[in-house]
């Protein structure tokens, strides 16, 4: 992204946001909640196309109209709602909108063998074992099914991989296991953008981080030039931390003197 506006109206959504990632690599995209994560996410994907500033693809300028098309070009983005269905099945989930099919013409029909076995398959790389394939997703728990998403994405050849707050609503072992396959895909030799506001969660999967605020950015840094506490202080705003620490130690001391 190059010098990228996004304007809905009188409303500056996105200001001045230049970012770059590279294949094999994850990008972590950090921001508050309304620092404009969403809006970028959905520019990047082919939601919405940029009102001044441009996109490039390997190099070349890339105009989006669709989704559709960003997904032809390879950018996959992995949504926080997961685009699922939950009473379908892992198979139908996975190759929604892509089903293989056998025969010709008026005699074509969805070979559900060949998808069935991609399905498992697929999930066997990433160390979830689906024993049946026809099982509805939404017996799966909600790590498993970020999993599914992000393997769906790299079955079909994305070259970069989006995913919007995948470990949001997880527990810590479903957490380290969506993690645990961003590395996988990040070594596939994709680029990903991680997009979260939890720094715990970025720092140690991450190689590049672009932080948000309020519609503009904060700057980009390689992780070898940036510490973790030095995320956790822009994000959190050093000197709203401070007034908020000074404060509460006033509320403490008085407490103390109303009891004494």
């Amino acid at each position: 992204m190059q010098a990228v506006d996004k304007h809905f109206g009188n409303v500056v959504a996105l200001s001045n946001i230049s970012l770059k990632v590279y294949a094999g690599e994850v990008m972590c995209l950090l921001g508050d909640n309304g620092a404009g994560k969403s809006t970028l996410i959905k520019t990047l994907s082919g939601v919405h196309a940029p009102t001044h500033g441009e996109l490039l693809l390997e190099g070349n300028p890339a105009n989006f109209t669709s989704p559709g098309q960003a997904l032809d070009a390879g950018i996959a983005t992995v949504f926080q709602d997961l685009a699922m269905i939950p009473l379908m099945s892992i198979t139908r989930n996975f190759f929604m909108g892509r089903e293989p099919t056998k025969g010709f013409g008026p005699f074509k029909y969805v070979d559900w063998e060949f998808a069935d076995r991609v399905a498992r398959e697929e999930m066997a790389k990433i160390g979830i074992d689906v024993r049946d394939p026809s099982q509805p997703v939404g017996t799966l728990s909600g790590g498993e099914r970020q999993c599914v998403a992000i393997a769906r994405a790299v079955y079909f050849g994305a070259k970069v991989l989006i995913l919007d707050e995948p470990t949001s609503a997880l527990g810590v072992k479903q957490a380290s296991k969506v993690l645990r396959y961003i590395a996988q895909a990040r070594n596939r030799g994709l680029g990903v953008i991680f997009i979260t506001h939890n720094v715990h969660h970025a720092y140690p999967i991450g190689d590049a981080f672009t932080l948000l605020k309020r519609g503009t950015s904060l700057g980009s840094w390689r992780k070898e030039d940036i510490t973790r506490e030095e995320v956790l202080n822009m994000m959190a705003g050093g000197e709203e931390m401070a007034s908020l620490d000074a404060e509460l130690a006033e509320f403490q001391r008085t407490d103390s003197a109303s009891v004494a």
